[in-house]
């Protein structure tokens, strides 16, 4: 809990929810500010409260509409930028998926790489410090000449996803499995500190996307298989591996392949939920790190971990200037 002298925490459109959970977790109120479009589709932003000298907090995540990811973006720059000429003494970013994290490398001619660019925009407009979460590359903190706390490295939703696992199910019929070899550290570092065994799948890929090939390495007859992956987007992969999986000889209930998938960002484009309802997936767990209440609407497989609690001690300890290291390992109450 925090006295809610010097520090202030502000919303963006794009997750408004998760803000007023980080702000409650806080025992704080979300500032006063209003974020509108013009007739012309500008973003239009009014800070109405002072923030003169105080550590301000701005939370807006990544969108999970295509058409809002920009919008989502400008937003927090100009917010960025509203409060550092209002005079306050830190501005920190809190973005939970990070926008254009996947472009982060020239992978052909010309290329751009755009999430350098999303970082110099941020740091140009007045951040002074990013709190993100499970980046898709952890070398885009090197992008920024400010502090990051990213939640794959620092604060990590292996914690949340650990605790889930350990809470749901029987450990010693579990095997952690990455649905490529790109995931096979973050599968590896959950199956070791769970005690339990560990596949992987080597895939190949036509175009982006769009998965040609997949071959599992390591042992599943018989037991419960857990997916684990920093985000889902079209959920090809992960459908593709589940339906491996299921001829693998997972164990089964009542009929059904005892597969399940835990990610950290559920973004769910085009038909991924659609795919997950049709696949032998039992169930899909995905953070709130992007508003999942439609998505669970449309699809029952889906469940949702919370991590506003997480986000806020991590906002708590930075305020304070505590060590955030041990949100590495635990999951805050």
């Amino acid at each position: 809990m925090l006295n809610g002298s010097g520090i202030k925490i502000f919303s963006g459109t794009s997750h408004p929810e998760l803000a007023e959970i980080i702000a409650r977790r806080l025992g704080l109120t979300l500032g006063k500010a209003s974020v509108t479009k013009s007739s012309i589709g500008e973003t239009d932003v009014c800070i109405f409260e002072s923030v003169r000298e105080d550590d301000v907090y701005i939370i807006n995540t990544g969108s999970d509409k295509p058409t809002s990811v920009n919008t989502s973006l400008m937003e927090m720059c100009i917010m960025i930028h509203a409060c550092k000429i209002a005079s306050s003494k830190r501005i920190t970013a809190v973005m939970p998926l990070f926008p254009y994290a996947r472009q982060d490398k020239k992978d052909k001619s010309r290329a751009p790489i755009t999430a350098k660019l999303v970082a110099n925009m941020l740091v140009k407009a007045g951040c002074d410090h990013l709190i993100t979460m499970d980046l898709h590359a952890s070398q885009i903190q090197g992008f920024f000449d400010v502090p990051v706390d990213n939640v794959r490295e620092n604060l990590y939703a292996e914690p949340s996803a650990i605790l889930y696992i350990r809470t749901h199910f029987n450990l010693q019929n579990v095997v952690i499995v990455s649905p490529d070899a790109g995931g096979a550290k973050r599968a590896t570092s959950i199956a070791d500190r769970l005690g339990v065994d560990f596949a992987l799948f080597h895939k190949e890929r036509k175009k982006a996307n769009e998965v040609s090939r997949m071959v599992l390495v390591g042992h599943v007859k018989d037991k419960i298989a857990i997916l684990v992956d920093d985000m889902a987007d079209t959920c090809g992969t992960l459908c593709l591996a589940a339906h491996h999986l299921s001829e693998a000889g997972v164990q089964t209930v009542d009929g059904r392949p005892q597969v399940f998938a835990i990610v950290t960002h559920g973004i769910l484009s085009g038909n991924a939920l659609k795919n997950v309802e049709e696949s032998a997936l039992e169930k899909l767990i995905v953070t709130n790190t992007l508003p999942q209440g439609e998505n669970q609407r449309m699809c029952t497989k889906i469940e949702v971990i919370d991590i506003g609690n997480v986000l806020g001690e991590v906002i708590r300890r930075s305020h304070y200037g505590e060590s955030v290291s041990k949100l590495f390992h635990e999951v805050p109450y």
